[in-house]
């Protein structure tokens, strides 16, 4: 007889009221994956798009949302590499979308899709680090291949992965410039790093110039494919522009042309996953910041499955700064 366990599985589109936990039976474990004892996740912007019915075709119900989490082993199948107890982190590759998710006590996952790692990090820390950290640390590294003594644009830079680039890059030995459309956010875009913080307004190419008269020589995207030709006009010879996310909803382009990518400078995305964090990394990012050379923006912790309504809420306001975390 299968136990059971709390999660919110949802069987169609609702309201944020409607985000309730509810009894469903805990996975049960099947070759090639693990039992996962859920301690934390973070809440992001796909999973309320799900939640209102909104998400691409990937995405079905019935299904527990949460596209990441961490939490420790709870049961391995025979012959895994994993152990009982071990701390692991997981994220995207379908979670919360084609597979039930972390808004869970416990979450089944394939072995390829966990990073194991060591920290004494609290819970609330470490459940903002999975889809964040990859997304910034893989947009850097895969999509930018940043160095040191690059200039770097983040476009959208008080997103969580605008923070997390910021803070990522400075230890990589970049200057960062980092916009922003509210000066109020200024003073925080500096102590997570940034050197020099710019107003995303009619003016916006106009002050990256003064800053970097020959160009930056890589810009994140996080804004939209709207600003593209923008951000090409301010790339150095040679620079090269990513796109990772489209925090105005705007993901495609009307009638492109690859002859609209000025001669010479380069345009790429990054959409990539668990292999892009590999467990060495992960582990040396959380040490830097158990020692106080690194910090992550965290908005808000929030306690138990019953605050995961009140946790997409404050999410979708705008209001905050940083990743949203639930512990269980």
């Amino acid at each position: 007889m299968n136990q059971e366990m709390q999660a919110i599985r949802l069987t169609q589109a609702c309201s944020i009221e409607e985000l309730k936990p509810t009894a469903v039976n805990r996975p049960e474990v099947k070759p090639g994956h693990a039992l996962v004892k859920v301690k934390a996740f973070g809440v992001n912007e796909s999973e309320v798009t799900s939640r209102k019915g909104l998400s691409s075709a990937d995405f079905s119900y019935p299904r527990i949302l949460g596209i990441e989490g961490v939490g420790v082993i709870e049961e391995v199948a025979e012959d895994s590499q994993l152990k009982v107890g071990q701390q692991v982190a997981t994220m995207m590759s379908g979670l919360g979308r084609a597979i039930d998710g972390s808004y869970a006590e416990y979450m089944l996952i394939a072995e390829s899709n966990l990073i194991a790692f060591e920290s004494k990090l609290p819970w609330e820390i470490l459940g903002a680090v999975p889809e964040m950290v990859q997304t910034a640390y893989g947009s850097l590294t895969t999509g930018l291949n940043l160095k040191k003594g690059d200039t770097l644009l983040i476009h959208g830079g008080t997103s969580t992965v605008g923070i997390t680039a910021a803070v990522l890059a400075k230890s990589m030995g970049a200057t960062v410039l980092s916009t922003s459309r509210k000066l109020d956010k200024f003073d925080a875009l500096k102590s997570f790093g940034v050197d020099f913080p710019i107003l995303d307004d009619k003016d916006f190419a106009d002050k990256v110039r003064e800053i970097a008269p020959r160009g930056v020589d890589k810009i994140l995207e996080l804004v939209g494919t709207n600003v593209v030709p923008q951000d090409m006009a301010l790339l150095k010879a040679a620079g090269k522009l990513c796109f990772t996310g489209a925090l105005n909803n705007t993901w495609t382009f009307d009638n492109f042309s690859p002859y609209q990518i000025p001669f010479g400078k380069y345009f790429t995305s990054y959409a990539g996953g668990v292999s892009d964090l590999p467990s060495p990394i992960l582990n040396d990012i959380l040490r830097k910041i158990e020692e106080g050379e690194s910090k992550l923006p965290i908005a808000k912790v929030y306690q138990g499955l019953e605050e995961v309504g009140e946790a997409q809420a404050n999410l979708e306001s705008g209001q905050f700064i940083g990743k949203h975390v639930v512990v269980l």
